[in-house]
């Protein structure tokens, strides 16, 4: 099948809604060195909820993009790991989060000199 990322009706629209998420990019991000079990992600992505950290997991594991195991473990242990399909988008992933985290002060510098500029 042929996919058109500009036509409303494309699927691949629901993958880039998927990926502009802040909380799917961080998720794929931290599983990619090993898996994560789910108290340790919810510790370490601050400002997650845990309502939002299980629903991004799903939508995750639905797409493919994470594994889910449990453990028959009083309670319950569940761990997460990245799939091979999402292996294939860990590098883009990493750029991005890195782009963000290097060019940070560029992007708030731009949007203050925006905001003066319009106040000005």
């Amino acid at each position: 099948m042929e996919y058109n990322v500009y036509a409303s009706a494309c699927p691949t629209r629901m993958i880039f809604d998927r990926l502009s998420d802040k909380w799917a990019l961080l998720i794929l991000d931290r599983l990619c060195p090993a898996p994560v079990r789910f108290n340790q992600l919810l510790r370490e992505i601050d400002g997650i909820s845990q309502k939002m950290l299980s629903q991004t997991l799903k939508n995750l594991e639905r797409d493919g993009l994470i594994n889910r195991q449990a453990f028959p473990t009083v309670p319950v242990t569940v761990e997460y790991s990245i799939t091979p399909l999402g292996k294939t988008l860990a590098s883009t992933v990493n750029v991005l989060i890195h782009w963000a985290q290097d060019h940070g002060d560029a992007v708030l510098a731009a949007q203050a000199a925006y905001d003066q500029r319009l106040a000005g």
